[in-house]
């Protein structure tokens, strides 16, 4: 979200991304005991380019993510057209957890929804994976 703290201060240059990207942030503490014990986690980040500052943000600290074991891939958006894609963004747990994400026009979080129906699922899983084959992995990806 754009009033993110660390982002307005990556937006100042105050933030030390060497620094950052090797701090234990919560989300990074959490994906290194995840991925320990064993869990694949896989980001897929479909962008429209060229890349606004906040996806440009994400992207610069995509490697303290990646350093704690999660997989994070990129996809630019006009090489999405012709897939049938979910209308939220998602987190998809197993074959039938399914955790929506609800932004407003801004990009704020909104809320969430969690979806159990299998079906619902299946699609997400069908649409990830096909993002995922066809995504470019964060070491190989220069966002234009």
């Amino acid at each position: 979200m754009r009033d993110d703290p660390t982002f307005l201060a990556w937006c100042s240059g105050t933030l030390n991304l060497s620094t950052h990207n090797k701090t234990e942030r919560p989300w990074t503490a959490l994906m290194t005991a995840v991925t320990n014990r064993g869990v694949v986690v896989r980001r897929a980040r479909i962008v429209s380019e060229p890349i606004s500052d906040y996806v440009r943000f994400e992207y610069d600290v995509t490697p303290g993510n990646v350093a704690a074991g999660e997989q994070v891939r990129w996809l630019p958006r006009r090489q999405a057209t012709d897939l049938a894609l979910p209308g939220n963004d998602f987190w998809l747990f197993d074959e039938t957890t399914l955790l929506l994400n609800h932004f407003d026009g801004d990009g704020n979080f909104v809320d969430h929804e969690l979806i159990t129906d299998p079906r619902v699922s299946e699609h997400c899983a069908a649409a990830f994976e096909t993002v995922w084959g066809r995504s470019i992995p964060h070491e190989e990806y220069r966002p234009a």
